[in-house]
């Protein structure tokens, strides 16, 4: 969802609604099946109501972490960060991201509140998947799925 949600890869400001919902119709228009990654809901929650399966991917909050600051490194360069408390790097959007399972309302953009109060009200099957296992067990776990869910 970055590319729809970014103008470019600074990840400095956002496309506009009208411009991300444009971009995502002719995406999906474009395509006769398609994957969508990252949170959709709370700039375009009709956006999600045609999906086969909704597939939420959990991984270790250490290593989900230690992820988030490698990328954030990378993109950022290590000028518009600081060190926390415990010495490690960071900058808001890795604050924020802190903040993922200990957010209580829903209606927070990518938090697990609201990313589990769309697995509940989700029209689609929904799988919840451990993201460190191997690559071919996740893919063969989803297309079970997705193939049960057609028939």
């Amino acid at each position: 969802m970055d590319h729809y949600f970014w103008k470019d890869s600074s990840f400095s400001e956002n496309n506009p609604i009208e411009k991300r919902i444009e971009m995502y119709q002719k995406d999906i228009s474009s395509n006769d099946c398609y994957i969508a990654s990252g949170s959709i809901f709370m700039w375009y929650p009709e956006g999600f109501c045609n999906r086969d399966l909704l597939v939420f991917l959990s991984l270790d909050e250490e290593v989900r972490m230690k992820r988030l600051i490698k990328r954030e490194i990378e993109r950022k360069n290590l000028s518009q960060m600081w060190l926390d408390e415990n010495g490690k790097y960071t900058n808001d959007f890795l604050e924020w991201c802190k903040t993922y399972w200990l957010e209580e309302d829903k209606g927070k953009a990518g938090t697990y509140a609201e990313q589990s109060y769309q697995m509940t009200i989700s029209k689609s099957p929904v799988i919840k998947i451990d993201s460190s296992r191997p690559l071919d067990e996740l893919y063969a776990e989803i297309i079970s799925t997705l193939s049960k869910a057609k028939s």
